[in-house]
């Protein structure tokens, strides 16, 4: 009887371990402070976990306790749930960008929040909302204000990418702040695309699903630099549909923020480029919607996945990041 006892508690710990690293979660990223990981993803006013280990979560407070008002009164129609933040610290805070928008249409917002600390315990703590960063609107835009990621250059200037569908991946050069564009919005490239060309009209979507509305299945910008190199991640293909999902990594690279970035035949991410990074397989249908953080000199990549052995229900994933001799990520196999 002890034998058992002991094999079945054997059994429990080694669930309870699995279990913690493979919590449900979509559009993951991931910070630092002090000696904890906090991570943040879509969800009700942002959801927040938080960890010793990047292994064991603890779920913390949302961000927003109820939906600010500012997005509700641009986004008909939105309650709160709040999708693909994305955490900086820059000039002493932590920046929060944030998505607000109405499924399957470009009505969409890029909301900004910071905060002096992480640390719910802090006194200091509290989460200071500054409103709308960017808008797109249905027939105005051929872009969509969602998925935003801050990347800073060495001399200091802020770039604010995103998109999702329409014509791609838009990126911005931002005011010192980072609080507001800097330059013209009706004039911004697009640096990563599935379209050959940005003249071309949007594609149809796969399967003529509403919330695929705006063709170009491309989105979640991040860039991370690594050496001389910026390195341009992104998703293609569909989230979002559990077993039917076909997410999938692409990167590029180039030796500024505004590009372009090329692939590792040449080809630019901005008319179709791109080199596959990571996709599904026989225990992922999809993943995506990576971020990429370095913790004590070791690169990860922080993104979710649809299990294969749990209905395609949405997990998250983390997995160490490697560099082959020329330079390109290699991430651990799933």
């Amino acid at each position: 009887m002890n034998r058992i006892y002991i094999t079945l508690l054997a059994l429990l710990l080694f669930t309870g371990i699995s279990e913690a690293q493979k919590i449900s979660v979509h559009d993951p990223v991931m910070i630092r402070e002090n000696n904890t990981y906090y991570l943040f993803c879509t969800g009700w006013g942002i959801s927040v976990w938080s960890s010793p280990d990047m292994k064991e979560w603890k779920r913390e407070q949302a961000v927003f306790s109820e939906a600010p008002q500012w997005a509700k009164e641009a986004v008909e129609g939105f309650r709160g749930h709040i999708w693909a933040p994305d955490i900086s610290f820059y000039k002493g805070k932590y920046y929060l960008y944030y998505s607000v928008s109405a499924f399957g249409k470009n009505t969409s917002c890029i909301g900004l929040a910071t905060n002096k600390t992480l640390d719910p315990n802090d006194p200091d703590f509290q989460w200071i909302d500054h409103g709308k960063v960017i808008q797109s609107f249905p027939g105005e835009t051929n872009w969509n204000a969602i998925d935003p990621n801050l990347i800073v250059a060495d001399d200091g200037t802020p770039y604010l990418t995103f998109g999702s569908f329409w014509d791609g991946l838009k990126l911005v050069k931002m005011n010192p702040e980072a609080t507001a564009p800097a330059e013209d919005l009706n004039a911004i490239p697009t640096i990563a695309s599935r379209k050959k060309s940005s003249k071309e009209p949007n594609p149809p979507s796969v399967d003529d699903n509403p919330k695929d509305a705006g063709g170009n299945a491309i989105e979640a910008p991040f860039i991370f630099k690594k050496g001389k190199y910026y390195y341009l991640f992104a998703s293609i293909d569909y989230c979002c549909k559990g077993v039917n999902s076909t997410y999938k990594m692409i990167v590029g690279r180039s030796e500024t923020i505004p590009g372009p970035y090329l692939d590792k035949n040449g080809n630019s991410m901005a008319t179709g480029g791109g080199t596959i990074v990571l996709k599904g397989n026989e225990d992922w249908y999809g993943v995506g919607h990576n971020a990429a953080c370095t913790f004590d000199g070791t690169d990860y990549l922080i993104f979710h996945g649809y299990d294969a052995h749990d209905n395609g229900k949405s997990k998250l994933i983390i997995k160490k990041m490697d560099w082959d001799k020329d330079g390109w990520p290699i991430a651990e196999e799933l």
